[in-house]
């Protein structure tokens, strides 16, 4: 790495190789993905995704977007206050996703029925309360997609008292491909700048999406997907294809 390669052209060019990589690499994987995604709607589950800090952006990426598939619920440690509760003040403290007990409520909170799936997003794939969802997940019988970096998580110290890892959990492993620490430009004197996580995550949910709308044609479904709300009869149409999980995914009504 040269200071030369530090500029939003070094970036990109870095950054295309590994899109690149991912494309051509994870055609396996992405697959297997997508057939647990593709169960999730043939049974009628909903896919529940979680993640924190910056992970939540591949939450938003998954859940609830157009173009996305509509049984998707969304997943956060802010529904302690939202749906549980708690005084705003409990997301003050730095320390929360580390907290033993935390994502046991979310799971409550979130009332997944046996046919959900779990798609847990992290790049490093330790703190506490993502080891504790999944763990929390597969306990109750559900499959468990991760989406993380393989890179950063084989270089860290498990967290969990388990001692395992969100990698460790998963049924698939989806892998971002990002280095140790996610920034992707390495700066004079050490430390790195440009995260890369999220542009790959990104890449690696569409393409599993687009695999699991390929599998229910296959099989004579028609996928459910949102269309933009801001396109005539979008909203509409939306609504009514949410009716079918009225109750279990929060855009809806209980």
């Amino acid at each position: 790495m040269t200071v030369d390669s530090v500029n939003a052209g070094g970036y990109a060019r870095q950054g295309l190789d590994v899109l690149d990589h991912i494309a051509a690499s994870s055609r396996d994987a992405v697959g297997q993905a997508a057939e647990l995604l593709a169960r999730c709607v043939r049974t009628d589950g909903v896919i529940q995704a979680f993640g924190t800090g910056h992970s939540q952006a591949l939450v938003l990426e998954l859940a609830g977007r157009a173009g996305g598939l509509v049984p998707t619920n969304r997943l956060s440690i802010a529904d302690l206050v939202l749906y549980g509760g708690d005084d705003p003040s409990v997301l003050d403290d730095p320390l929360l996703e580390r907290r033993p007990g935390v994502a046991d409520r979310l799971y409550d909170l979130a009332g997944p029925q046996p046919a959900d799936l779990f798609v847990i997003i992290s790049n490093s794939g330790v703190n506490n309360v993502i080891v504790e969802m999944a763990l929390r997940a597969k306990e109750r019988g559900h499959q468990v997609l991760a989406i993380t970096s393989l890179a950063h998580t084989r270089a860290v110290p498990a967290s969990h008292p388990s001692g395992k890892k969100l990698a460790d959990i998963a049924d698939v492993v989806l892998d971002n491909a990002a280095p140790r620490g996610d920034a992707l430009l390495e700066l004079p004197g050490g430390g790195a700048v440009c995260a890369l996580s999220t542009l790959t995550g990104v890449m690696l949910v569409q393409m599993t999406v687009a695999d699991t709308a390929a599998r229910l044609l296959a099989d004579g479904l028609r996928p459910p997907v949102y269309v933009s709300a801001n396109v005539p009869g979008g909203f509409e149409g939306n609504l009514e294809l949410e009716t079918r999980y009225a109750g279990r995914i929060r855009r809806t009504a209980s």
